[in-house]
């Protein structure tokens, strides 16, 4: 598991922390009355909304069937009693945590005695909902092979079409506080089962197994289906109910976890407990596993561009450093050759320095770019030359010591550079009129870098090409990531999305740039783009866009062809390319060749956009 998995034994500290804050003002309060002379059921404990009314309480004899053991992260069992209540608002089922490895088994009927909590994944401040547990349990194990509450079948018909009501003003937007609505809201309806045993039968994944032995597939196989199979993040108001995260109770030495592409079907019925964890929300963990039944996913491969067409490319290659096996070099090396169709310029992001992730001072990028280069020749591609500004150390962000920075890759048999006193960390491009056209003051050079805007992250690289004749304006970016934000399923409905405030500034920061470009010449041909970590529908391509001065070219495609990327079961984009008014006509491809598949070179797809200048 991840070493900051919620699960793990290192952030069992946090259920204290959740215990004793009390996660809505009042809610010991609450509990006060709700105990009787009558036993704690299950259902008294979950309540009707997402804080239980026994928060904070000590509870004793909870009977109830053990549905799922787990034996390693956050060790524990869930049971469920058999005997429903008439509210659908109400979990019958509850997880006990018990720190160390549990002695009960599955089938077991128990008494469980201990404090009721609401154990927050990813602690406090992070906005993910709570998880109501018992924790300090006293098990008592009454018999033993029972069979098991009959598991509920979440399917497309069972799921609501609205994903979450809107959060209360009263409380800074949370949900945590109304009463659940589980047939109007996909959310409520989730959490309703929270801790139960639930089903779904043969359902398409919509995100491939990742290395923490996790996929996503969606129960609803229409909604909002991207043409290969996945399913198309496409507005804030699009959040797509139907999918869910698929983990595996068994621990993987004992049963490996099956490895999965977009596409693929989980076939047959896969049941356990639903969970909810920080990487994702509601996750069923199963008990039972249904079988992958593999697609025809295959990566892809653009079209070559015609001797008078300029192809332009962007790539986040994933932290690339020396340091790397000559196995990633070669693969993403064949990708540029093979899937890219060798782009006359290639801009890429995360580059890292000489020595990777070492903190030491070293902020040249030459070896890794000779070593990249040299495997891009060797694949058959062109020999491409490069031109970057290195970093201030340590000022960029990205993982500490790398530096990454963005650079461009050219190939001089089609297209030329334009050097003009190449810029350095802190120095500014600027923009001049000569001879009647636009032109840089530094080329390569580094936009606004004194900006606020840019402050521990990528400052944007602009350079001047020229491909037959006409010059091209080539801004290759790497905006600010979205870590902060909280995730969809947050108890604050909408999402907390802090990191967009940063980002603004950067587009806006970048929209002034070509602005002064087009002031200096309306026809320039100017290219925005890289990996801009916001999607086509955002506030950030819109500033990016602002007045006309560059159209996200990605709008050009059908919308189940808009992603680059898959987050959680969402195909979306991130990596973009912009064109200004004078690029009138284009060709785009997002090209799919890592986003959808388990075995990846990088976590993002390229970007190919070709036109005649």
């Amino acid at each position: 598991m991840r070493s900051s998995h919620p699960r793990s034994a290192a952030v069992a500290a946090l259920v204290a922390t959740a215990l004793a804050t009390g996660l809505l003002a009042g809610s010991a309060d609450a509990a006060e009355g709700a105990v009787s002379a009558d036993p704690i059921r299950i259902h008294d404990i979950q309540g009707t909304t997402r804080i239980s009314p026994l928060n904070g309480k000590q509870v004793a004899d909870v009977e109830g069937i053990v549905t799922g053991v787990r034996t390693y992260g956050s060790r524990g069992f869930w049971i469920q009693d058999p005997d429903a209540d008439d509210n659908d608002a109400t979990s019958e089922g509850v997880f006990v945590f018990t720190s160390s490895a549990p002695t009960v088994a599955v089938g077991d009927a128990v008494k469980v005695s201990g404090t009721v909590g609401e154990y927050v994944p990813g602690g406090l401040t992070s906005g993910n909902q709570s998880v109501t547990q018992i924790s300090k349990p006293t098990v008592t194990v009454v018999s033993s092979g029972n069979a098991l509450p009959e598991a509920t079948a979440i399917n497309e018909y069972s799921v609501p079409a609205e994903y979450a009501p809107a959060g209360d003003p009263a409380a800074a937007g949370s949900i945590n506080g109304l009463a659940l609505e589980p047939a109007r809201y996909a959310l409520d309806y989730y959490e309703s089962l929270e801790g139960m045993n639930v089903r779904i039968g043969t359902s398409r994944v919509v995100g491939a197994t990742d290395p923490y032995s996790e996929l996503w597939v969606t129960v609803k196989g229409w909604e909002n289906t991207a043409k290969r199979g996945g399913t198309i993040y496409g507005s804030y108001e699009s959040q797509n109910t139907g999918r869910l995260q698929i983990q595996q109770l068994a621990p993987l030495a004992q049963q490996p976890f099956p490895v999965a592409n977009v596409g693929d079907k989980l076939t047959g019925t896969t049941e356990g407990p639903l969970d909810f964890n920080q990487f994702g929300g509601y996750t069923l963990v199963a008990r039972t596993l249904g079988t992958v039944k593999a697609g025809t996913l295959a990566p892809e491969k653009t079209k070559p561009q015609a001797e008078q067409e300029l192809a332009v490319a962007t790539y986040n290659v994933e932290n690339l450093d020396p340091t790397d096996p000559q196995e990633k070099f070669d693969a993403l090396a064949k990708a540029v050759v093979e899937n890219l169709a060798s782009p006359d310029v290639l801009a890429l992001e995360e580059i890292q320095d000489d020595n990777g992730a070492k903190n030491d001072g070293t902020v040249s990028a030459e070896q890794t770019l000779t070593k990249f280069t040299a495997a891009i020749t060797a694949a058959g591609g062109p020999a491409y030359q490069w031109r970057t500004v290195n970093p201030e150390d340590k000022k960029d962000g990205g993982e500490p010591g790398g530096n990454i920075r963005q650079v461009f890759l050219f190939n001089p048999a089609r297209v030329s550079f334009t050097e003009r006193a190449p810029g350095d960390a802190v120095t500014a491009t600027g923009v001049v009129k000569e001879n009647g056209k636009a032109a840089l003051t530094h080329s390569p050079g580094r936009v606004d870098p004194a900006n606020p805007a840019w402050a521990d992250s990528r400052k944007p690289l602009a350079g001047e090409f020229v491909f037959r004749g006409k010059t091209v304006f080539v801004i290759a970016n790497h905006f600010g990531s979205k870590g902060g934000d909280e995730g969809l399923t947050s108890h604050h409905q909408p999402p907390v999305r802090s990191s967009e405030a940063k980002r603004l500034l950067q587009a806006q920061a970048v929209n002034g740039f070509v602005k002064e470009i087009l002031a200096a010449d309306k026809n320039a041909n100017v290219l925005v783009l890289g990996d801009i970590n916001d999607f086509e529908f955002s506030a950030t391509t819109d500033a990016l866009a602002d007045g006309g001065a560059l159209y996200p070219a990605i709008k050009s495609l059908p919308k189940a062809e808009r992603y680059s990327y898959v987050y959680q079961g969402n195909a979306q984009v991130l990596d973009q390319i912009l064109t200004s008014p004078a690029i009138k006509k284009f060709t785009y491809d997002s090209v799919h060749i890592n986003a959808e598949f388990s075995a990846q070179n990088s976590d993002h797809d390229p970007q190919v956009l070709r036109f005649k200048p």
